[in-house]
């Protein structure tokens, strides 16, 4: 073995267990389950999960480039799907991280919030903010990208089969909604009850409970409008052919993915939202346009809004979970 592969290997090594230390020692945080006290996991969860995407996305870069040091020749991978690479430089790789980092410190954030099971207080200045820093985070993949291509280049807005989203995303969603009936059946909610993490995300206890008209109003548009187009366009958009530039497309949609559902801080909320991701990444791929997974979001939290405010207002009756 190498020098340079020794070297490599000691400072993976060096960096998972300073990265487990710094997770266990930070994100410590204490919540009242069952009458007793332990760690938060929904923060734990947030952190592996974060840390599973970061080492598995660098060991397969390292992996590569250490290919690529030692001349190891290896034919030129096959394209796969319709979202080109070409764009992106190394140089992407600050803005993957710097977009990823800061939607972690959020995530971690709600997620220790989350640890006493109680809905965090939501203003309407709050959730002003929360809309401001989306677009901030959109905005900030779009002026990376500017010079390089136009939005409607590099996203593919100029979709010719864009008709296609009115069959594409219910079916999408209903399928989506098949897969979760079967998880929720399979006992994953009796799991999440044990394990004493909250069993709703902070939104949909929102849409139950707040009764204050503009806070309900503002959390509506931001779950139906604002989160689709801006988290389509920072991880569908940039995290993920980013990843794919460096990656390959299975390493870089398992990630993405993975960073999508942990970045909304919620543990109940994870495994659906991993594999939503992962449907998200494959639309992208399919259609080469990020009008089908931003038509697929907006159907799928709108759908949501409306059903709470269905079962709010009794309408139809509640589902317990």
């Amino acid at each position: 073995m190498s020098a340079r592969m020794r070297n490599m290997r000691v400072l993976l090594k060096v960096t998972v267990l300073e990265y487990r230390d710094f997770a266990v020692a930070r994100w410590r945080v204490r919540g009242q389950v069952c009458g007793g006290t332990m760690e938060n996991v929904t923060a734990i969860s947030v952190n592996v999960a974060y840390g599973l995407a970061v080492l598995l996305f660098f060991g397969v870069v390292l992996a590569r480039r250490s290919a690529m040091n030692r001349g190891v020749v290896s034919p030129p991978p096959l394209p796969v799907g319709k979202v080109p690479v070409w764009l992106y430089r190394e140089t992407d790789l600050f803005g993957l991280i710097l977009i990823a980092g800061l939607f972690y410190l959020m995530a971690i954030g709600n997620a220790s919030m989350a640890g006493d099971g109680k809905v965090p207080e939501i203003t309407a200045f709050a959730l002003l903010l929360n809309i401001g820093l989306q677009f901030f985070f959109a905005g900030l993949a779009v002026m990376i990208m500017f010079r390089r291509s136009r939005p409607v280049q590099w996203l593919g807005l100029a979709w010719k089969q864009w008709p296609w989203v009115f069959l594409i995303a219910p079916a999408t969603v209903v399928a989506t909604w098949a897969v979760f009936a079967g998880l929720f059946s399979a006992g994953y909610m009796d799991l999440m009850e044990s394990l004493g993490v909250e069993k709703v995300q902070d939104t949909v206890a929102i849409l139950q409970q707040e009764k204050d008209l503009r806070i309900l109003i503002l959390m509506a548009f931001t779950a139906a409008i604002v989160a689709p187009v801006c988290e389509e366009v920072v991880f569908r958009g940039y995290i993920y052919p980013v990843a794919k530039k460096f990656s390959g497309p299975w390493v870089a949609g398992f990630c993405s993915a993975l960073v999508f559902s942990a970045a909304h801080g919620s543990m109940s909320a994870l495994l659906p939202l991993f594999i939503l991701g992962m449907v998200l990444v494959a639309l992208y791929e399919f259609t080469g346009s990020i009008w089908a997974p931003i038509a697929v979001h907006f159907l799928f939290n709108s759908a949501t809004v409306v059903v709470q405010m269905l079962v709010r207002f009794g309408i139809v009756p509640d589902v317990p979970t």
